[in-house]
């Protein structure tokens, strides 16, 4: 069993790029309190910190063949962490504003869906109401509404006076705010 305290750290680093899971696991086991509680002070949530620091060195094990650690390894764990601190800053950045902006979108829908609906009932209280109307004034009103005739329009195809169209058309207006309490 070796005893991996006693060697530099250019040779802990030539034994971690041979695969010795011994020395990761004396890196590891020498670093991880430092880099906990370098870590914790900037996040201030152990799990983030605990879960940063694995990051780490998962990647360091991952690329232990091929990695270059220029200085000493405690530096380098430090730039590491560093940046996997600002890149959960970044991503927390870009996951706040797609989360605002999911925000805004589902507002928006809620609002036009709220719209929607009661468009939709008070268009069918009008229906509602104007098949309530007396045949001869729900015709009238139709035509100018449905149609879009004028009263002269009205007059011709129903070959009633054009005082009576305009007569039908005020009294079923008056009929229809009353029922629907528009003022």
């Amino acid at each position: 069993m070796t005893d991996y305290s006693t060697l530099t750290d250019e040779q802990l680093i030539a034994l971690l790029r041979k695969g010795d899971g011994g020395v990761f696991n004396a890196i590891f086991a020498k670093y991880r309190n430092f880099l906990f509680s370098f870590t914790y002070r900037r996040l201030n949530d152990k799990e983030l910190a605990r879960d940063l620091i694995h990051d780490v060195f998962s990647a360091i094990w991952e690329k232990r063949a091929t990695i270059n650690i220029p200085g000493n390894i405690e530096s380098f764990l430090v730039v590491m962490i560093k940046n996997k601190i600002l890149d959960h800053y970044k991503h927390q950045k870009v996951s706040q504003r797609y989360i605002d902006s999911l925000n805004v979108y589902i507002k928006i829908e809620e609002e036009a869906a709220d719209h929607r609906v009661r468009h939709n009932d008070l268009a069918a209280m009008i229906e509602q109401e104007v098949a309530a109307l007396p045949p001869k004034m729900r015709i009238v009103f139709e035509l100018s509404r449905k149609q879009y005739m004028n009263r002269q329009e009205i007059s011709e195809y129903l070959d009633v006076p054009q005082e009576s169209v305009k007569t039908s058309l005020r009294r079923a207006l008056n009929i229809l705010k009353t029922k629907l309490k528009v003022v």
